[in-house]
């Protein structure tokens, strides 16, 4: 039996027809990361082009940043657990 990932909030995961934009301090914490390459290029290992490209078109209402934040944003922060069945477990730390 698994244990359960502790978490504060479940987001649930939107879709837009768009890809959000990324302001320049979300860059460059994802290039810090190593999630984004010089050419700001998604790079992210065991992850497919064609699922990056559907995620960049998916975002949450993030609750700690108070403001919607495009997923792969949410994806690359400390605060994410895991992402199952369109919701995204987050514990819920400030930042």
């Amino acid at each position: 039996m698994m244990k359960e990932l502790e978490h504060k909030y479940e987001v649930k995961v939107q879709k837009r027809d768009k890809a959000m934009r990324f302001d320049a301090s979300t860059k460059q914490a994802l290039r810090e990361a190593g999630m984004l390459n010089e050419k700001n290029k998604f790079k992210i290992n065991g992850v497919s082009p064609k699922m990056l490209k559907a995620m960049k078109q998916e975002y949450v209402d993030c609750p700690i940043m108070e403001r919607e934040v495009q997923f792969v944003q949410c994806f690359a922060c400390p605060n994410f657990q895991s992402r199952s069945n369109g919701v995204v477990l987050c514990r819920g730390d400030s930042l």
